[in-house]
């Protein structure tokens, strides 16, 4: 999603854009329904837990070379942007082999082993977190910038229209959550069953449960009061209905609740890679800009005793929104490519 887009913007200024994925990775099913040129490697991420999986991966690497060597000398790109992920590995590698000027965009407080172990070559490195940069190498000519995660900018939508498009009560206040487009399995049980025992309190729930679970919880909708979808497609106007956001805290969800300027409770993943979501959202926290919740602390009485009083509380929700405000980047995407361009005569 952050290369889309910084992919929109260099496309809206007139540059040939190419987008470069894993065959094996979301990108496969995302990329044709977008208007750009793209390769997809044939690799594999390192398996953290099932490690026997990696004893493919000399065989894996090989491949991953040649292809990568194959897409640059077909496209012969004046610049090479890395977006963290396995598949940029040996993209950006190859180009900096090749002297093919290369910036590093990473989304989180605590980059990825991808990012850090291409940071040194690099020319330019953009973060959504500064403090994200404590745990980078950057070379002695490396830049290192701090402009936040690309993403859609707001839009400007009125509460009230947004609640009465959702066919909700204007009147109460209303909690929007969910784990992003796959759902968060944990998040939705313990929504179950606030619904179920009745401890939703006097708000609105506007609940994302994930498309692969939302045939499961279709039946708790309540007319007026609860809406049930498995994801928000734009997410604006749900972010616009909403006071308050309980979600987890991918990278990208986070600099939009920044840039939305959003009161929040989030609940990371406890088996993200290297535990990021923790990091990226105790660095909210700190900031005052949101409420850290772990997972196990995520359930139905701290549902009623948290979350319902923190959507009243006019004085907590201002702090949080101001605070979080503070911290969003609404117009990262164009400010970083702005500064990716002066790496290259096509700026």
């Amino acid at each position: 999603m952050p290369a889309l887009a910084l992919a929109r913007v260099a496309a809206d200024q007139g540059h040939d854009v190419v987008l470069v994925g894993a065959e094996r990775g979301i990108e496969a099913q995302i990329l044709p329904h977008h208007p750009f040129r793209f390769h997809l490697l044939p690799m594999e991420p390192i398996y953290r837990r099932t490690w026997w999986r990696n004893l493919r991966w000399p065989v894996i690497a090989v491949r991953a070379w040649r292809a990568a060597g194959q897409v640059l000398r077909d496209e012969q790109p004046a610049i090479v942007i890395g977006t963290g992920g396995y598949a940029a590995g040996p993209v950006v590698w190859r180009a900096q082999n090749a002297r093919i000027p290369t910036a590093l965009q990473e989304q989180n407080a605590f980059p990825g082993l991808t990012q850090r172990w291409l940071t040194r070559r690099a020319q330019q490195v953009h973060l959504g977190f500064p403090e994200a940069r404590l745990r980078l190498s950057p070379g002695p000519r490396t830049q290192v910038f701090v402009f936040g995660n690309p993403i859609t900018p707001p839009d400007r939508v009125d509460a009230r229209a947004a609640r009465a498009a959702f066919g909700l009560s204007a009147e109460r206040r209303t909690v929007l959550v969910f784990g992003g487009s796959q759902g968060a399995r944990a998040l939705n049980e313990t929504i179950a069953r606030v619904l179920q025992r009745g401890q939703l309190g006097d708000v609105n729930l506007l609940w994302g449960t994930g498309t692969a679970h939302w045939d499961r919880y279709a039946p708790l909708a309540q007319p007026g009061r609860v809406v049930v979808r498995g994801f928000f497609d734009p997410i604006g106007s749900a972010y616009a209905a909403a006071d308050l956001v309980v979600a987890r805290a991918g990278a990208m969800t986070v600099s939009e609740l920044c840039a939305w300027g959003k009161p929040s409770v989030l609940v990371p993943l406890p088996t993200a890679a290297a535990d990021h979501q923790t990091f990226n959202a105790r660095a909210l926290a700190n900031a005052g800009a949101s409420v850290l919740l772990l997972e196990s602390e995520f359930t139905p009485d701290t549902f009623q005793k948290t979350v319902v009083p923190l959507v009243h509380d006019d004085t907590r929700l201002g702090a949080l929104a101001r605070s979080a405000r503070g911290r969003g980047h609404p117009n990262a995407a164009r400010t970083i490519m702005s500064k990716v361009l002066e790496l290259s005569q096509v700026a």
